[in-house]
């Protein structure tokens, strides 16, 4: 499977983005996507994640309550919507693949990765 992340960008404290991960390549109910990011000198760190089928969420403490992740069967992507941003949002996120029906916050659990897409929140 193969994904294109892409909505990123420079937006300032309170603002919004919505990021896009277009999955194609051999795609299946089967999977959980997620997204992750990685800002400057920090380790990458779950943000959310979405089952493919039945749509179960679920979401890091720091962003609960203001990304949502949803996705778009008929056009195979999934989004992030990310609403009231922080400056400690910066990072570069990245969408992920996992084989599983069950969702999972550890990164070594997804094998398809996206490119990055960079989202940089000004104060």
């Amino acid at each position: 499977v193969q994904l294109q992340a892409s909505g990123g960008g420079l937006v300032q404290a309170g603002g919004s983005l919505r990021l896009s991960c277009q999955v194609s390549g051999r795609t299946s109910s089967s999977y959980t996507m997620g997204w992750f990011r990685q800002a400057p000198g920090k380790e990458r760190e779950f943000v959310a994640a979405i089952t493919w089928s039945a749509g179960i969420s679920f979401y890091a403490n720091a962003v609960r309550g203001r990304f949502t992740i949803f996705r778009d069967n008929a056009n195979n992507t999934v989004y992030l919507q990310m609403n009231s941003l922080k400056p400690e949002d910066t990072a570069v996120y990245y969408c992920a693949a996992r084989t599983y029906l069950t969702g999972s916050v550890d990164e070594k659990d997804y094998s398809s990765w996206g490119q990055g897409t960079q989202v940089t929140v000004s104060s």
